[in-house]
């Protein structure tokens, strides 16, 4: 007899958002950087954290192992986009076309720049599932803050720390690149922080309406795997 399977309503809704933010965060502005304020950071960042904020809240509300089912359908969709970005800037241009090296510009990120942003997301988000998952065993589901604030501290470290150094260590200066590192870090940590009552009210309310809150005491945490 085959195990029944849980039907959650929002579980599908929540992928979608996470997926939408990644990719428009990778897509637009990524390789741009802006001061505002005296701040130097990179203009993609202003939305990335927000894909960390549900994927606190999916493995908060419904475990490691479906967190990791969207964070693999997240780095699917990167690499699509990857693709399907390099084919239309590589399709020859009709004779009267005159926006080709405007879209070079805007979507024609390097390969190199692919590579960086694919490998910390994967790394990044796994690592802040994990920690979260983690955490909330060994709080016993209490001081939601403490997993979110601590699982963010530690997935956007490995974000970080992977991506920049492989997208633009010999393009830019290494002052600027530690800079907008070490900028766009305590940004992307401080947009926890602050999102920190929202999440907990969008948390509370998905987990009434779901009647689930999900502790990971047997779960095979190696992220290569789509088993739930």
């Amino acid at each position: 007899m085959s195990e029944h399977r849980r039907v959650y309503k929002y579980y599908d809704l929540i992928m979608a958002v996470f997926v939408t933010v990644l990719l428009c965060s990778n897509l637009i502005g990524v390789s741009k950087v802006v001061t505002v304020g005296g701040l130097t950071f990179g203009g993609g960042n202003l939305f990335f954290p927000i894909s960390y904020l549900f994927g606190d809240i999916l493995t908060e509300v419904y475990g490691y192992a479906r967190s990791r089912r969207v964070v693999w359908t997240g780095f699917g969709a990167l690499i699509f986009s990857a693709l399907m970005t390099w084919v239309v800037i590589h399709l020859p241009a009709a004779a009267d076309y005159k926006g080709q090296s405007a879209i070079e510009q805007v979507f024609g990120s390097t390969p190199r720049i692919v590579a960086a942003s694919m490998i910390a997301y994967f790394a990044g988000e796994f690592t802040n599932s994990f920690v979260l998952a983690k955490l909330k065993i060994w709080t016993k589901g209490k001081f939601l803050w403490v997993r979110t604030i601590g699982s963010t501290v530690f997935g956007e470290a490995v974000d970080s720390t992977i991506f920049y150094p492989l997208a633009f260590i010999g393009i830019w200066s290494n002052e600027t690149l530690v800079t907008v590192a070490l900028t766009n870090y305590a940004l992307k940590v401080l947009w926890e922080v602050l999102a920190t009552p929202l999440t907990y009210r969008v948390v509370a309310a998905i987990k009434r309406a779901e009647n689930e809150d999900y502790y990971d005491y047997d779960t095979n945490f190696t992220p290569f795997s789509l088993k739930v």
